[in-house]
């Protein structure tokens, strides 16, 4: 490679581990905090993310708007206040009734509306401070039993996307990491046996969990 076009290569390799990393920092912190939550659910704080408040409530609501059953959904949940992203139930919809989840990091809602009455039970769930901000690890609007769900809260969207680019500005940062190791000829060889511990260590994980 001319030493150019080498020059450029390295100024933006530079460039994009400074900025990226300033970008993006928050979010790191973000996630390594929650991960230690996740993994450590003895401790004090763990435990105190884990309390929650609930209360049920009934409201009669006016006849839903909407031929479908996700515009009646949100037709009702303009009604009884609600926001956040739509969790269907993994069943089809019981004769004479709509039920569906609302969820948010920091709260959740079972709605059970009978059609003939316009009765609406909302069993809410209140997160603490510390359960809220755990979920952000997590929260992506998506279901194991249901990957191809569509997500219906906008702020859903943006966080998947945020936590997209987070995902290949971190590939892109190692990838020029490895650039720098390898333009350092002295430290090469430790760079291998580093690299080598590594890729060891993640297949024997990769392998006993599997």
């Amino acid at each position: 490679m001319p030493s150019s076009a080498r020059a450029r290569v390295e100024l933006w390799n530079r460039r994009l581990h400074f900025y990226l990393g300033l970008l993006f920092l928050f979010f790191i912190w973000l996630f390594a905090v929650t991960g230690l939550l996740l993994n450590h659910g003895t401790w004090t704080m763990a435990q105190a993310a884990n309390q929650r408040q609930e209360t049920r409530a009934e409201r009669t609501v006016r006849p839903l708007v909407g031929t479908t059953d996700l515009e009646r959904a949100r037709d009702l949940m303009g009604q009884l206040g609600l926001v956040g992203e739509i969790d269907w139930p993994s069943t089809p919809q019981p004769a004479g009734r709509l039920e569906f989840n609302v969820s948010r990091p920091n709260d959740s809602s079972r709605v059970r509306l009978d059609l003939a009455q316009q009765v609406a039970t909302v069993q809410h769930f209140e997160s603490s401070r510390l359960g809220a901000f755990r979920t952000f690890h997590t929260f992506s609007g998506s279901r194991v039993n249901a990957p191809s769900s569509q997500r219906e809260w906008v702020l859903t969207s943006v966080w998947v996307f945020a936590m997209d680019a987070l995902a290949v500005s971190l590939i892109v940062m190692v990838l020029g990491s490895y650039y720098m190791w390898f333009r350092l000829k002295p430290k090469r060889r430790l760079g291998l046996v580093v690299l080598a511990g590594g890729v060891l260590s993640c297949g024997a994980f990769l392998g006993g969990l599997l």
